[in-house]
């Protein structure tokens, strides 16, 4: 037994209309709206001879610069397969994952229909795993104690500025130190006083040094940090003022006045150092070694002062 074309239509439009996703149908050339099921009516209201642009976004005056219409058609004009992607609504302000299709409509022009889901709740899980792996990757990279980057985060930052240093030539230095008498600080006055005073180098550290420098704790008392476009006579002059602040910079300990230093080795990229080895991790091995006998010779000088490598 056949059914009427009315039972169809009717039988077709209560599927439309108990859909949980908007669906709509506009006039692809003058984007009048020839229908919207009842989820969109529930969400944007009745359409009241709107077109879709006006309906659907808000303060819309003309048809939308993302408008999807051209994808929809190939150059003959015809209708082409379906075209999904995503949006986010600028009148609800929600997001939905949208499938838009040409069709031939009944009478012969060719129409717009599409189906928008509402993906909103995806999209905040989305944004919170993003801001999850940023959160665990940056604590992945800073030393918990000085709030400063890690040994890892040093290495992983410092080898592209060391290749765009080789590639143009440019200058770029390396400042090791490592804090003066660090167990005599940690045995006389306690772990948590030799804690504070690593934590006042780091503050130290980050005020004299520029967004541009990496700057990070590598282990115990020992700290790094590596200047791009920085030559050896302005990496000495940020090591003394360094040095000097931290010479003047007392802590109050038990009704005493705790007075450290550090000594300080600096090391330069040179063109026999990257030409025996174009591999920036090398190279920044090279520079760390070089820095680290620099700091070891100023320790055996008497410490608290600056050798160059």
């Amino acid at each position: 037994m056949n059914n009427r074309p009315a039972d169809n239509f009717d039988a077709l439009l209560t599927i439309l209309n108990s859909l949980d996703a908007l669906v709509y149908v506009s006039d692809m050339q003058s984007y009048e709206l020839i229908f919207v099921n009842n989820y969109g009516k529930s969400v944007w209201g009745e359409p009241m001879g709107k077109k879709c642009y006006q309906y659907l976004q808000t303060n819309q005056t003309s048809p939308c610069a993302f408008c999807t219409n051209s994808k929809l058609i190939n150059a003959a004009g015809e209708p082409k397969e379906p075209y999904v992607w995503e949006f986010q609504n600028t009148a609800n302000h929600n997001w939905y994952q949208c499938r838009d299709q040409a069709v031939y409509w009944p009478d012969g022009r060719i129409v717009r229909i599409e189906i928008a889901t509402d993906i909103t709740a995806r999209k905040q899980i989305e944004q919170q795993l993003i801001e999850a792996k940023a959160a665990a990757e940056k604590l992945a990279n800073r030393d918990d104690l000085t709030q400063l980057k890690n040994r890892r985060a040093f290495f992983n930052f410092a080898r592209p500025f060391l290749a765009q240093a080789i590639r143009s030539g440019q200058p770029l230095t390396l400042i090791m130190f490592d804090v003066d008498h660090f167990k005599t600080i940690n045995d006389s006055f306690g772990h948590a006083v030799g804690d504070k005073v690593l934590i006042e180098l780091a503050k130290l550290l980050q005020h004299e040094t520029r967004s541009s420098d990496i700057a990070a704790r590598l282990g115990g008392e020992e700290f790094a940090v590596l200047l791009p476009d920085t030559s050896l006579q302005q990496a000495e002059e940020l090591a003394e003022r360094i040095r000097q602040r931290m010479a003047a910079h007392i802590i109050p300990v038990q009704q005493q006045q705790l007075k450290y230093s550090a000594s300080f080795g600096i090391s330069t990229l040179t063109p026999a150092l990257y030409q025996s080895s174009e591999q920036p991790e090398t190279v920044l091995d090279e520079l760390l070694c070089l820095a680290d006998h620099a700091m070891m010779k100023a320790k055996t000088q008497g410490r608290n002062q600056i050798v160059i490598a």
